[in-house]
């Protein structure tokens, strides 16, 4: 397995090094769009899964896919922009195919000029009361929706978008006085003119604010939208990563960064801190407090930069940088007082990124089982201490063993997916040894991917939790574990659906380049599908759990197969696997025991029924801005809501508890302590884990039972 991984990226290496044809010298610095275009390209015809033919139907779908970019609501541009962007719609494939940029160049004096145009208009209109007694109706059905013929319908749109927003912060204020009506003196309650003026006011500041976010966007952000228009039509998970968004990328793959631990956001032109890391250096200097607003921001030795107006990612830019150098920043307190904290850069780690386990049990039903969550099978690999989801599972599955659990849920719903190397060790934690996914390059034969090792962790009944959010890794584990037999999926319809694997490759080993130019990105390539052990691919269809919940997403669509450029789903031949750690032959009756008790659980109807609801609401594209009747529709989908959250209160029995060796660390600081009693709360009302916790019985039963038939068959014998 480790030779043939190997061979795939020597492979990508060799073949990306053929692009070394450029310069090594380049003055314009704008030439650097054509480099990294022209290498993109390349990069993709020669080594993407299923390369495209660049023509005039491949022309059509980036013209298309870039205006959604650029515009996608149909807010800004007008007929007569487009008409100038039209000509390019079958030219863009000769323009990528000479590296030419000319739609591109022409796009952002459109655009840049239709964003103008309409900060004008939000002004005006947003300076003149409105009423809300006509019957008028809004759209978004942008698909449907043409672009505004002339600037006096798009002026007619915005008056309609702006309207809706103000409609909708009137009804909050005035839902809000009348539930506080008992309570307030009559002489503060607001006029509707008050109320009117003043949610104008409110919509004003937020428009302020997003046109400033605007008027950031520089032109290679725009780039690479543009780009990614390109990559899109390969499939939807071939993408193109600037230097910015790489280093993003594997933060949160790694679940670790070097910086000083604080989260932020924008504020207007200032950047505020929405959030202290636990743990991280700027907990323990603990001078830097959520709310600060950072102003300045200087290097150890250096004059201090002042950052407002400067963007968000800029900022955060200058505030990272290698563990143990130092960072001023001079912050605005929420007090007002001006001060000046020096933080030392440290490693930071996030640890809700990271495995964890309670022991769970419900009284009547079944006690002591192990409870796993897995947000995202993460891997550090450029860090020799850090860490992987294999080994944090493997960890938790240990300790779980040690205080005797009854069975073990592992967790994998709302998980993304991630390291495959991670997958095929974690499967094989409850299996002895065998294949765990079959892996297809471009014009080979597929190979299997085996867990090696005859050992296993762990021997008793399993349930996994999956669902519409469940993607890539996770279906693999979910997948393979199905197959095997070994554990019982939960979740609902279906999972996400992605069967491709991706491989990042570094676009300035691929030219020759002056440094200046450097760095130029990287592109996240799809270069395999995966199969399952039994032939079949999750590719489109995802994983169907062995026993299906009702779900808010079930009757949407969601997944891959919404991507317009998906791959198709397609089948090879199974490997040939076996185990006997713990074989469920009886699945059929565990669920139709399932089923039996979900059908009486009042809860799982009110899941059912709000799933409805949900599908209802999602193809309501038209929506009135009449205030009575938008009153009265919303506040009828607040109560149904109110009235189904209610639903979820702890289930009763229902124990969660820490892992004593755990607990002596989440006691260490309060933050750790109120995270901690939120994640159990969030258990004690989840009706999945309760019905996992019944078929955990269920196996557990039916496995003694089948103990039991043949110790009396060796009797007799």
């Amino acid at each position: 397995m480790k030779i043939k991984s190997f061979l795939i990226f020597g492979l990508i290496i060799g073949v990306v090094s053929l692009f070394a044809l450029y310069p090594r010298q380049i003055e314009d610095p704008i030439e650097k769009e054509a480099v990294i275009l022209k290498s993109v390209v390349n990069i993709l015809e020669r080594a993407h899964f299923k390369p495209k033919d660049i023509n005039d139907d491949f022309s059509k779908k980036v013209y298309q896919s870039y205006l959604d970019l650029l515009d996608g609501g149909k807010r800004f541009l007008i007929q007569a922009d487009v008409d100038k962007l039209k000509p390019y719609e079958k030219q863009i494939d000769d323009e990528i195919l000479a590296t030419k940029l000319n739609f591109f160049n022409a796009s952002l004096d459109i655009i840049n000029a239709a964003q103008s145009r309409v900060k004008s208009f939000y002004k005006e209109i947003l300076a003149k009361p409105m009423t809300f007694n006509e019957k008028e109706t809004i759209s978004y059905d942008f698909d449907k929706m043409p672009y505004a013929k002339n600037e006096k319908e798009l002026y007619a749109r915005w008056e309609k978008i702006l309207k809706a927003n103000v409609l909708d912060e009137i009804v909050q204020v005035q839902n809000g006085q009348e539930n506080d009506s008992l309570k307030v003196d009559k002489s503060e309650i607001k006029s509707f003119a008050t109320i009117e003026k003043e949610a104008r006011e409110k919509v004003l500041k937020d428009y302020d604010r997003l046109f400033e976010r605007m008027e950031k966007l520089r032109r290679e952000d725009r780039f690479s939208d543009y780009i990614n228009s390109i990559t899109e039509q390969f499939d939807p998970h071939t993408s193109y990563f600037s230097p910015n968004d790489k280093e993003d990328f594997d933060i949160g793959m790694s679940g670790r960064l070097e910086g000083i631990g604080a989260r932020l956001q924008a504020d207007g032109e200032y950047t505020k801190v929405s959030e202290i890391v636990v743990g991280g250096p700027a907990w323990k200097e603990k001078n830097l407090e959520a709310g600060d607003v950072i102003m300045k921001v200087a290097q150890e030795g250096q004059p201090a930069i002042d950052i407002r107006g400067m963007r968000l990612d800029d900022v955060v830019s200058k505030i990272r940088g290698k563990k143990g150098t130092k960072v001023i920043l001079t912050v605005k307190k929420v007090s007002g007082t001006m001060q000046n904290i020096t933080i030392t850069r440290d490693e930071v780690l996030m640890d809700e990124s990271f495995a964890k386990s309670v022991i769970i049990g419900q009284e009547g039903v079944l006690e002591n089982i192990g409870y796993i969550y897995l947000p995202k099978f993460y891997a550090d690999f450029d860090n020799n201490k850090g860490r992987f989801s294999f080994t944090d599972v493997a960890k938790e599955v240990e300790k779980l063993k040690k205080a005797n659990v009854n069975g073990i849920i592992l967790d994998l719903r709302n998980n993304p997916g991630g390291s495959l190397n991670d997958v095929v060790k974690m499967a094989g934690l409850f299996i002895e040894q065998g294949p765990i996914v079959q892996v297809k390059s471009r014009e080979n034969e597929p190979y299997v991917m085996n867990d090696e090792d005859k050992n296993y962790a762990y021997d008793g009944p399993m349930v996994v939790l999956v669902n519409h959010q469940s993607a890539s890794a996770s279906e693999i584990l979910a997948a393979a574990l199905q197959d095997y037999k070994r554990a019982v999926i939960i979740g609902g319809t279906s999972t996400y659906g992605k069967g491709t694997v991706q491989r990042f490759v570094d676009l300035d080993r691929t030219v020759s380049v002056a440094n200046n130019l450097k760095p130029l990105g990287q592109l996240k390539l799809t270069i395999q599908k995966y199969y399952r052990i039994n032939g079949g691919s999750t590719q489109l269809e995802g994983v169907t759990p062995d026993i299906v919940l009702p779900d808010a997403f079930n009757y949407i669509k969601i997944g891959e197969r919404e991507n317009k450029s998906a791959m198709e789903w397609t089948k090879i031949a199974p490997a040939r696997y076996t185990q006997n750690v713990f074989v469920i032959n009886n699945m059929d009756d565990i669920k139709a025991k399932s089923k039996k008790r979900v059908e009486t659980n009042p809860l799982f109807k009110a899941i059912d029924e709000n799933a409805h609801r949900i599908k209802e609401q999602s193809d309501k594209k038209i929506y009135t801005l009449e205030l009575d009747s938008y009153k009265k529709d919303m506040n009828s989908r607040k109560e149904q809501t109110k009235k189904f959250n209610a639903l979820f209160k702890e289930i009763p029995g229902l124990s969660v508890e820490n892992i004593p060796e755990d607990a002596k660390l989440i006691q260490r600081d309060s933050a750790n302590i109120a995270r901690n009693q939120t994640f159990i709360k969030n258990i004690k009302k989840d009706v999945y884990i309760e019905e996992a916790m019944q078929v955990i019985k269920d196996l557990q039963t039916d496995r003694m039972s089948l103990t039991d038939k043949k110790r009396q068959i060796e009797e007799k014998n």
